[in-house]
């Protein structure tokens, strides 16, 4: 690959580098925005709730954009959106932090449609616009073909393929593969800790031994933007895991502790678990699914020679606990 081609350009006259970042509302997504904001790039984020995320256009430099209109709702089906590809003109950086870790159904397609559709529209309308740079968000365990779950698979799935069109469109393309990332406005360690409020003393827990190395938003988005202008990030795909390794058991009783709720956290067996999966499909917002079950059958942790974030959970977890809970 031509570095040039990768990192020379600017979208700017006066020089100030333009970013995209699909996602940018979500949990990483802001952290990473208000660091580039820092840095000096603009951003555009598109949104299909930007009423929600007004605060974001107050951020020097960043441009949030309201996706919602009709022919805008879903830019995985709208591969050809004239609005897409004008989002990407003259972008020198397209980053892709969208996912779910749940569906509406139970069929895959959801996942499918959000993990893989999403990731071919928007590099494909990249490619078109002559956007250089791209950062794409995987998740620790994805596999394409050996994944334990519709989640694993897709994002493996979407992982491959952006790697394949990079190479082939001279984009530079370079994957994140995070295990579980904690930080201030997390859905991780804020939900046990919420959870434990409202549990009597006890906190029955499915896959309480399921593995997890948390890394903190923070080294995610530091790696990030280190690798904008690296080359030799260029095409590689980087597992991103936390100083330790804990329990998901662990996790939930330290979260409740620290955020001043302690629980007796009990692990269920495998058919509670399977049976608590069953009944909370149904609930609003489906917290735990057979998905996320099959998730966690298998460890997400980093290999012992793989390079370990620096930020302690202990150090960083109790400053958020107990006033995000």
């Amino acid at each position: 690959m031509d570095e040039s081609h990768a990192v020379g350009g600017t979208s700017d006259p006066r020089g100030q580098r333009r970013a995209v970042v699909l996602g940018g509302t979500g949990f990483v997504g802001r952290h990473l925005v208000q660091r580039l904001s820092n840095m000096g790039w603009e951003i555009v984020v598109p949104s299909r709730h930007a009423a929600r995320h007004r605060d974001m256009g107050l951020w020097p430099s960043v441009v949030l954009v309201d996706m919602n209109g009709p022919a805008q709702s879903d830019l995985a089906t709208h591969r050809e959106a004239p609005e897409l590809a004008e989002l990407l003109e003259g972008a020198d950086l397209l980053v892709n932090l969208v996912g779910i870790l749940n569906e509406s159904g139970n069929d895959g397609q959801g996942f499918k449609r959000v993990h893989i559709k999403l990731a071919k529209a928007a590099l494909r309308a990249a490619a078109d616009a002559g956007v250089p740079r791209y950062l794409h968000m995987s998740a620790l365990g994805a596999d394409e073909d050996d994944g334990a779950s519709h989640y694993q698979r897709t994002k493996g799935k979407a992982e491959n393929w952006v790697h394949r069109f990079g190479r082939k469109h001279d984009i530079a393309v370079t994957s994140f593969r995070p295990s579980v990332i904690f930080g201030p406005g997390d859905s991780f360690l804020n939900r046990f800790a919420g959870l434990a409020r409202l549990m009597p003393g006890v906190f029955p827990l499915a896959c309480a031994g399921a593995r997890f190395s948390p890394v903190y938003v923070g080294d995610v988005t530091r790696r990030y933007v280190e690798a904008i202008d690296d080359p030799a990030t260029f095409g590689e795909r980087y597992d991103l895991c936390g100083p330790h390794d804990y329990s998901l058991g662990e996790l939930a009783s330290y979260a409740a502790s620290t955020s001043g709720h302690p629980r007796w956290v009990i692990g269920l067996p495998g058919w509670l678990s399977r049976l608590q999966a069953r009944v909370m499909e149904w609930l609003p917002g489906k917290p735990f699914s057979r998905d996320n079950l099959a998730s966690l059958q298998r460890p997400n942790i980093c290999e012992p020679d793989c390079r370990r974030e620096p930020s302690r959970l202990e150090d960083i977890a109790p400053g958020y606990l107990s006033t995000d809970a």
